[in-house]
């Protein structure tokens, strides 16, 4: 097992009615928000007015920037630090999925620096601070609400990056399961792909740390065991406490404690996908995952044994990705590229950027071969 330090700062309030703090907390914290959302469901679902009525209780004054997107584009976060600085915010408020948290991470950051956001995305500029961050969570899925990781996309560079800076981390974090119960079945779908695959980064990860695999096991088996119940019945509090819980901690730190690393190298080939047909990310993830699998297998053969065995109960390096694709089958989430209406064609398009932008794992090395291998493998049908 590695050394290693444990830190997260980020103070999670968890539970029906926790929300009703937002505005105590924000008042702590600055007197000039911006508030950051997609495309306005939290209007419909009224979250943005239960938001917007604490702010004026507390006499904070606010501005917003709506309109993230599902695959989050570096021009908003351009726009939206523009906007803060004109309006010399002190508070930001990130409304949403991981996508607008991931966002407003980064703007939180870029608000400070001398230069392009995406300068610091990429590394060429080290951010020295940050804007405290309020999340208010409203799907179970990235876990962005409890670590310093931010994803965002170049359409221009056709580039897709993960990023993260110990200033990242929110501040303070608000999930309440009520504000998901207006998420559909396709993104609940997606959410529950996307908690299981950042488990796998984990245990695909470089060293031995065994207490920490069985927490990887254990969010896997409590995410599927919530899976088919919530997904024949969405509105169920209960079904969505659980899945907000175990996605929240799959990606908070604890599963990658005494490891070297995570590998991360599935979730690169998603953000391919993404960047190329702007697939919903956990599409991508159930699509990739069982192809990476199969094409690395002399890379991961033991290592997908040992999930079988500890998953399912099986020891069988066929089977585990057998019982795996089962799954997604169960949950009617995508396995092949055609399933979502990408022809073989686009074969070489995928593993040609693939290669240009350098997808590799950290752990699970990439080989030149291997970037069509795995595409191969992501336009095959499995028989279910």
């Amino acid at each position: 097992m590695e050394n290693f330090n444990y830190y997260n700062p980020t103070n999670l309030h968890f539970g029906l009615g926790v929300c009703s703090k937002i505005g105590k907390s924000a008042k702590k914290l600055g007197s000039r928000a911006l508030l950051v959302y997609g495309k306005g469901s939290i209007k419909e679902n009224g979250l943005y007015q239960k938001v917007v009525d604490q702010l004026i209780a507390e006499n904070i004054y606010f501005c917003e920037y709506a309109g993230i997107k599902p695959n989050p584009i570096i021009e908003d976060v351009n726009k939206a630090v523009i906007l803060a600085q004109q309006e010399k915010i002190d508070l930001i408020i990130a409304i949403g999925g991981g996508s607008v948290i991931d966002s407003a991470k980064i703007i939180s950051l870029a608000m400070h620096i001398d230069g392009e956001p995406w300068d610091m995305v990429v590394g060429n500029i080290k951010p020295k601070k940050a804007t405290p961050l309020i999340a208010v969570l409203t799907l179970a899925a990235t876990g962005s609400e409890m670590n310093p990781f931010a994803v965002v996309q170049n359409p221009i560079t056709k580039q897709k990056i993960g990023f993260g800076h110990p200033l990242a981390y929110p501040t303070e974090s608000f999930l309440d399961p009520a504000n998901t119960l207006s998420v559909s079945l396709s993104q609940t779908r997606n959410g529950i792909v996307d908690t299981i695959a950042h488990s796998l980064e984990a245990w695909f990860g470089g060293g031995e740390a065994t207490l920490s695999d069985k927490f990887v096991i254990s969010i896997i088996k409590e995410t599927m065991d919530v899976a088919m119940p919530l997904l024949n019945d969405l509105k169920n509090i209960e079904l969505r406490s659980r899945l907000m819980f175990a996605s929240t901690f799959a990606l908070n730190g604890i599963t990658f404690l005494g490891r070297k690393n995570g590998d991360w190298g599935v979730h690169d080939v998603g953000h391919i996908l993404s960047v190329l047909y702007d697939l919903p990310h956990g599409q991508t993830l159930s699509i990739a995952y069982p192809a990476w699998m199969k094409a690395m297998r002399p890379k991961v053969e033991d290592r997908v044994g040992k999930l079988g065995k500890d998953l399912f109960g099986i020891n069988s390096y066929n089977e585990t990705i057998s019982h795996l694709e089962t799954f997604f089958s169960k949950i009617k989430t995508p396995m092949s590229l055609q399933e979502v209406g990408i022809e073989i064609e686009k074969v070489t398009e995928i593993a040609d950027l693939m290669q240009k932008n350098k997808i590799s794992g950290n752990n699970i090395l990439f080989e030149s071969t291997d970037y069509l291998e795995v595409t191969k493998k992501m336009f095959e049908k499995t028989k279910y």
